[in-house]
């Protein structure tokens, strides 16, 4: 069986947005959201424990891609461990299927389902805030910056309009929980949800000098 102290040596601790700190709260939200619903528990700890081991870091050109690595690690080191194919190939369709971005596959089991909830739910509320400034942070990029209205109605920033975290914020997170598939997530998703949304309200409020 996997086990997290495993995971500590696929992972940098030193990376505050993909590292082995998120990969423990995914780990964790994954096996209460799997209680609730009922999914193969051993398939969705696997699958938490490796859905970002390959490829994953903030700004890195695999990043796009990691998904595909990572499941392919994963078959890997579930082969080491003696699993089936079967059981294999269904933490592969999790790690694939996490992705909210790119051409993940959609979560098709229930147990996809848990790890893709589990893993949104970490960029939700004040740890998903915090992960996403840390990410801003280490690619350089603004906290803050105000959005043009080509970005507001399209989603794509003008020549010199850098992608800050409040544009990430209007891009995706606030899309986020509208995304959970289990009952058990979506009530979660609605708290870390307001939770963020009062902040970068402030946040745009303040850097707009209205508060």
């Amino acid at each position: 069986m996997l086990t997290l102290e495993q995971a500590r040596s696929w992972y940098p601790h030193s990376d505050a947005v993909h590292g082995y700190d998120h990969v423990r709260r995914v780990y964790f939200m994954a096996e209460k959201l799997a209680l609730i619903e009922g999914a193969d528990l051993e398939i969705v700890r696997a699958a938490a424990l490796l859905h970002d081991v390959e490829g994953s870091e903030p700004g890195g050109e695999n990043r796009p891609n990691h998904h595909h690595q990572s499941a392919d690690f994963a078959a890997e080191v579930l082969h080491a461990e003696g699993w089936d194919e079967g059981r294999i190939a269904a933490v592969q369709h999790c790690i694939r299927a996490h992705r909210f971005r790119g051409d993940g596959e959609a979560p098709q089991t229930l147990e996809a389902k848990v790890l893709f909830d589990a893993d949104k739910l970490d960029v939700l509320g004040a740890i998903g805030t915090a992960r996403t400034i840390a990410y801003a942070v280490i690619a350089g990029t603004p906290i803050y910056e105000q959005p043009s209205r080509h970005f507001l109605e399209t989603g794509k920033e003008i020549p010199g309009e850098q992608h800050s975290a409040y544009h990430e914020y209007l891009f995706k997170l606030r899309r986020v929980k509208d995304r959970m598939h289990t009952e058990s997530a979506r009530a979660l998703a609605e708290e870390r949800h307001a939770a963020m949304v009062a902040y970068f309200e402030q946040l745009d409020a303040e850097m707009r000098g209205e508060r």
